[in-house]
């Protein structure tokens, strides 16, 4: 029953964000982001993602409170939509620091398939609009994924993740910028996710996001001090 209602779950928050009306998910946070505005107490730093990052939100909201960090994923997203809400969702809440992880869903096929390039450029992208509006950007790595539950025709997806992700940490060594590597911590033989740490073999389990915690907070003091 538990194992039915995740899936139940998983489903309904990764396509969460696709309707014709909004696509690229401007509507979600834009409530909070008002409220955030208006109040002027704004976040340290912003997670900006996928359901991955959403999930973390879920699971761990004491995390993103306790820091003043401030959750900004929604299932189902590429780096082409995360990038198209950047500016919503990451610039206009004055952070110091975003974190970003994204790719997954453009391995997944979500949308449409890009070649692993492109992901890097939209990341990339994202970055820049971060560095021109003075706020620091780290890259994550994609976690580990050998197949996707939604999407089980898509083939070597565990090494298409660490192509993409040689190439952002390649860019992000050569240009400064702090890579946190989920992957190297829990990836396992295949360079996939053990079925201890992920009950889906994509999405991290709530315990997982402890060992995440610890690397993503060991990126922000060095940022940010």
């Amino acid at each position: 029953m538990k194992k039915i209602a995740f899936i139940s779950l998983f489903f309904s928050m990764t396509f969460a964000g696709f309707s014709q009306e909004d696509w690229f998910g401007f509507n979600r946070f834009k409530a909070d982001n008002e409220r955030i505005i208006k109040s002027g107490q704004f976040p340290d730093v912003v997670f900006m993602g996928n359901s991955i990052t959403e999930y973390w939100a879920f699971y761990h909201p004491d995390f993103f409170s306790q820091h003043n960090y401030c959750g900004r994923g929604i299932g189902g997203q590429t780096s082409a939509q995360m990038l198209v809400r950047f500016t919503s969702d990451v610039i206009d809440l004055h952070p110091k620091a975003v974190v970003i992880m994204a790719g997954t869903n453009d391995v997944a096929h979500n949308t449409y398939w890009v070649e692993p390039n492109q992901v890097v450029e939209n990341v990339i992208a994202m970055c820049n609009l971060a560095r021109a509006n003075g706020i620091i950007p780290i890259i994550s790595s994609i976690p580990p994924c050998a197949g996707f539950v939604w999407r089980p025709e898509i083939e070597n997806a565990a090494q298409t993740i660490v192509d993409i992700n040689k190439i952002l940490k390649a860019y992000a060594e050569a240009n400064h910028i702090v890579y946190v590597d989920y992957h190297a911590a829990l990836a396992d033989e295949q360079n996939g996710f053990p079925k201890r740490l992920s009950d889906d073999g994509c999405h991290p389990n709530a315990d997982t996001y402890f060992i995440m915690e610890k690397l993503v907070q060991q990126a922000i003091s060095k940022v940010l001090n």
